[in-house]
């Protein structure tokens, strides 16, 4: 049966690729700071945009951005360089990658936001680092350390829209990632036969919305009410002038309270 073709479409994708036979395809530092250096160049030369990037020993997932119909090509080139460093380095032959990278065409905010949350937690879930900002090999280290500076960041969702911000950078990277939610997106991106690019969270509707709450039980049903109709939490956050950490405790709560209904 001949395998599907990509979704090629400019956008946002999330990227995840494992050693064959989940070996570990990052032995040293060195190995994580080639990828890292052989990203940014293939993104320049592709015109890519890096959004983020975890780099575990055995697999990675990278944010990326697409202004061009040609993410495979940037990722054949990504994967090919640096196997061919691998197995030079490591005198090794045959194939490094466990076949061709996993994509996921990215079509809301909410997948976007929990995706970020996700990509920079990994090391945490892993149990290897106390904080986000510890792994050297994710961007999280680069937004959240002011002493570090990594060009291929430079234009990223996080960069721009926290402008250095670094307290309420930490404070967005720090929240809750709804890994249900996650699977979900997932899902169902999978299935999409084409993106919806025009479709974009209208931030004058969602304050229109929120406004009629005449006090703090009713902002809150509202807030819960916006977020499963798939306004993210930094947007709802930021029309109410609110911590986002304060928003995503709202919605949890919202979630396990029966008494709270969505109309």
């Amino acid at each position: 049966m001949p395998r599907k073709p990509r979704i090629e479409t400019p956008g946002y994708y999330h990227i995840i690729n494992r050693g064959v036979e989940q070996r570990v395809v990052f032995k040293e530092p060195e190995d994580y700071e080639y990828f890292i250096e052989l990203m940014c160049l293939n993104a320049k030369n592709y015109n890519v945009n890096i959004h983020n990037y975890c780099l575990m020993s055995n697999h990675y997932h990278l944010l990326i951005e697409t202004r061009n119909e040609n993410l495979s090509k940037f990722m054949r080139q990504l994967n090919m360089n640096y196997a061919i460093y691998f197995n030079k380095k490591y005198h090794r032959s045959g194939h490094l990658w466990q076949g061709r990278f996993k994509s996921w065409y990215i079509t809301d905010e909410a997948y976007l936001y929990t995706l970020i949350l996700y990509i920079e937690q990994n090391p945490l879930k892993a149990k290897i680092i106390k904080g986000v900002e510890d792994y050297p090999y994710s961007s999280a280290h680069y937004f959240l350390l002011p002493q570090q500076y990594n060009e291929c960041l430079k234009e990223s969702w996080t960069t721009l829209q926290y402008q250095g911000d670094t307290e309420a950078i930490k404070a967005f990277l720090y929240s809750t990632v709804d890994t249900e939610q996650l699977q979900e997106l997932k899902k169902a991106s999978t299935l999409l036969e084409a993106p919806h690019i025009d479709k974009k969270p209208d931030a004058e509707k969602l304050k229109k919305m929120l406004s009629i709450a005449k006090d703090t039980k009713e902002r809150n049903r509202l807030i819960l009410q916006a977020y499963q109709e798939g306004y993210s939490q930094h947007m709802i956050a930021k029309v109410l002038d609110l911590a986002q950490p304060t928003v995503n405790g709202i919605i949890k709560r919202g979630k396990k309270n029966s008494t709270i209904t969505i109309t």
